[in-house]
């Protein structure tokens, strides 16, 4: 009788993921609005982050939004409409960095969303409060920057390795500045629940590429969390395959270097350790035949036989 009724409640709160995939070693429930890197407008990298029993996301990047949410309602994982989803499910966005390709969505939706938060570096929230939202661009519909200001968007300045709540949701967030190319900041998320985490990153380069640590003192940081079988996935880039010169990489990851740098984590945590935590390949820069190609290329490299995942738009993954 309990699971009916359970059932019954995420039905008539619009999510319709089965009862079978909320069971109750599943922590999270993430539903991609969009996968890609780079040229396709209508699948670009945006994540909705929830705890497995909760309809209270939070969207990590947001590049695609509403074409991602038609898709995720034509799957029948949200009842709809897509403008009361993103109102009244997204509860506010992470964003890791100010790209176009990460943050289209949440500027071309913000005349219909709701008021909510945007959690970003300072740096990010300066590009946001200096080049998008203003009149000029658009509309300034956030509570800093150019006059009048419509205050639908409250920035959160967020202050590396410090956890905060995400408002609205039951999470909490810890951001880590990454490395995007020679001084380019982008973040990446450890967002929690109870005993239980997933780290999204967003794009990024290798240490060796990009000439510094970041991502060396990020595994330390999260390494104790996969000897505790507390991380449940790495959402990481690979934007190029390993023909992708790298003087062209742009702050970006090939399969060759996603490798070289779970390696360094998988030093710190065991194989054993980190094969029990799913690795969702983000963000790729390939179509047809080239993802296909993309798609091999990390499969062969994956030598440590490590659990990967390839995220498609509006279809749900569990962790």
């Amino acid at each position: 009788m309990k699971k009916k009724i359970y059932f019954l409640l995420l039905l008539l709160s619009g999510f319709s993921i089965s009862y079978a995939q909320q069971t109750r070693e599943n922590s999270f429930k993430v539903i991609p609005l969009g996968v890609k890197g780079g040229l396709d407008e209508s699948n670009l990298s945006s994540y909705m982050i929830a705890p497995a029993g909760s309809n209270n996301f939070i969207c990590a990047d947001a590049g695609t939004i509403r074409h991602g949410l038609d898709v995720a309602i034509k799957n029948q994982l949200f009842k709809g409409p897509a403008d009361e989803v993103l109102k009244n499910n997204i509860k506010g966005y992470l964003v890791s960095h100010a790209h176009l390709d990460h943050v289209a969505g949440l500027i071309m939706n913000s005349p219909d969303d709701s008021a909510k938060n945007i959690y970003a570096l300072p740096s990010v929230i300066e590009v946001l409060r200096a080049q998008y939202f203003t009149w000029k661009a658009w509309a300034n519909f956030a509570n800093e920057g150019e006059a009048p200001r419509l205050n639908k968007y409250t920035y959160v300045h967020l202050e590396e390795k410090v956890k905060i709540d995400l408002k609205g949701t039951e999470m909490q967030v810890v951001p880590f500045i990454l490395s995007h190319g020679p001084a380019y900041e982008s973040t990446a998320f450890l967002i929690s629940h109870q005993d239980a985490a997933l780290l999204y990153l967003g794009d990024t380069g290798a240490d060796e590429i990009e000439k510094n640590t970041q991502l060396e003192k990020l595994w330390k940081e999260i390494a104790p969390l996969i000897v505790k079988n507390q991380l449940k996935a790495i959402f990481i880039e690979t934007s190029f395959s390993n023909k992708q010169p790298e003087s062209q990489l742009f702050g970006h990851l090939t399969p060759k270097l996603l490798m070289t740098e779970l390696t360094k984590l998988s030093k710190l945590t065991g194989i054993s350790a980190l094969q029990k935590v799913s690795v969702v390949i983000t963000h790729m820069k390939a179509w047809d035949k080239e993802e296909l190609y993309l798609v091999n290329e990390l499969k062969k490299t994956n030598t440590m036989g490590l659990k990967l995942v390839f995220p498609e738009q509006g279809k749900a993954l569990m962790f």
